[in-house]
């Protein structure tokens, strides 16, 4: 039976309940548990590997990425029986990354997955990449040097010549050179990404102490530094299967907090989420900024509302490109003079930070396995001239002054109800929370949708909720219409 409920609404007054604030002790206790001990010792060991570059050695006991992934893979099988372990193999052709991969190569993830005990087929997924890379550039670095390799890779003379007018030679990296990038010893690669591999081992030590609804996948990806071969793979693996994931947690150089010109921020993490306004990325940064700020009151969580940093990427990326919702943590403060260089030390990394930004990746992942999932309030089109559409299930009401809300039911046993959130259409947060209980409708009578944001949230009995849907604008294949004849 539909059930709805109705509240009024005045520009001066909303009768809101509080947000729900609680304390999970289960999520508390995840966080608690995070050792900045076992992260520093982690680090130490990745840097103790000499190189992982993906060219590096796969047979040699101590160094090499075989004996990382070797390494990676029994810590994961040490942490509990529960974990089911596994690797994911992959070629990579000779030539990739612009011709730095320098011959065929097959590298492989290391998975680890604690299996939920109510939405087995929903996951949330931790991450990094246990790869590394110690770039070597030619020694000359000139417009007639860059002008060659820009031609060689497919631009036209007269273009590349353009672009080199532009943007002087000087303000660009040289030119790599894959031979002396291959052949070198030493690419410790500890904050990239020695700190996100500490994170996910650590998180999976944690909680596969506990129980969790949804599944949660934690994963060392290979090959990120060579054009994120390892993500791509798995995230096509992943559509291809039909995965419902619901968030992707990656973890990418959180091991800095003192940038290359001297500024220093142990307080703060950047947090990346792709547009457009009310994706799912977004939805799982939003989430992130309230969840991870509660349960580690000492760090904020700087949203950035970009896919990645200014022109570079990270292996949150295919999840995203394929539609799943994915966020990238990286520290606020990065020092390029150490990334891809022989000095990404441990002792040009910081363990307490990292140990932070991993506690607030705990409460997220945590929380998010724990939660109802998100209400569905767009309809699909399945069938007719708008199937694979979408529209919202808002109206204005007989009135056409309200804002009706529909939603269709979550099916969780222990669900509380719903809270309907609320912001302007220029506010990065959601900005008003009202509680409506467990109703599959609700009206806001005289609030415009056009002015707004709007979204729903479903919380369960203990309080764990959901990430918010919100109510999107239609999309509708039958009013398209067919592009209209060149030069018409």
């Amino acid at each position: 039976m539909f059930r709805n409920a109705i509240l009024l609404f005045s520009s001066a007054v909303i009768l809101a309940q509080q947000p729900e604030t609680r304390i999970n002790p289960q999520v508390r206790e995840v966080v608690d548990s995070i050792s900045e001990d076992r992260i520093a010792e982690t680090l130490k060991k990745m840097e103790s590997f000499g190189t992982r570059y993906v060219l590096s050695s796969e047979d040699d006991p101590a160094h090499g990425i075989g004996a990382a992934r070797r390494w990676i893979h029994q810590q994961f099988t040490t942490c509990s029986p529960r974990l089911q372990v596994s690797e994911q193999t992959f070629p990579v052709k000779k030539g990739a990354r612009q011709g730095l991969v320098l011959r065929d190569v097959e590298l492989a993830n290391v998975i680890a997955v604690l299996p939920g005990t109510v939405h087995k087929d929903r996951y949330v997924l931790v991450t990094g990449h246990y790869d590394s890379m110690a770039l070597a550039f030619k020694p000359e670095h000139t417009d007639s040097q860059r002008l060659d390799d820009l031609v060689k890779h497919g631009m036209l003379d007269s273009e590349a010549r353009r672009l080199i007018e532009l943007i002087p030679t000087p303000e660009v990296p040289a030119v790599r050179d894959p031979e002396k990038t291959a052949a070198s010893p030493l690419a410790p690669g500890v904050t990239d990404d020695g700190s996100g591999v500490a994170a996910v081992l650590e998180l999976a030590r944690v909680m596969s102490r506990h129980e969790f609804d949804k599944t949660v996948v934690f994963i060392a990806f290979s090959g990120e530094e060579i054009g994120l071969e390892g993500s791509k793979a798995y995230a096509t693996m992943a559509q291809e299967k039909g995965m419902d994931i619901e968030a992707v947690l990656n973890n990418d150089i959180i091991g800095s907090d003192v940038a290359g010109d001297g500024r220093a921020e142990n307080g703060m993490v950047r947090v990346f989420g792709a547009g457009p306004e009310d994706s799912p990325s977004r939805a799982v940064l939003r989430y992130t900024k309230q969840i991870a700020e509660r349960y580690v009151p000492s760090m904020d969580v700087e949203m950035v509302f970009r896919g990645d940093r200014f022109l570079r990427g990270g292996d949150h990326m295919p999840f995203v490109q394929r539609g799943y919702g994915g966020v990238r943590f990286t520290s606020a403060t990065e020092n390029y003079a150490n990334q891809h260089t022989p000095t990404d030390t441990f002792a040009n990394t910081s363990a307490p930070y990292a140990t932070r930004v991993t506690r607030m990746n705990g409460a997220v992942l945590a929380s998010l396995a724990l939660a109802p999932a998100p209400p569905v309030l767009n309809w699909v089109y399945g069938s007719g001239p708008n199937k694979g559409g979408h529209t919202p299930l808002l109206t204005r009401g007989k009135s056409g002054y309200d804002a009706v809300l529909h939603w269709q039911p979550n099916t969780e046993p222990d669900l509380a109800g719903y809270a309907v959130v609320i912001r302007s259409t220029t506010s990065p947060v959601w900005q008003r929370e009202t509680w409506v209980g467990n109703v599959t409708g609700f009206t806001m009578a005289g609030l415009s949708v056009d002015d707004v944001v709007i979204g729903v949230k479903a919380v369960d009995n203990d309080g764990n909720q959901s990430l918010v849907s919100a109510y999107l604008e239609p999309v509708l294949p039958s009013l398209l219409g067919e592009p209209a004849p060149a030069g018409k």
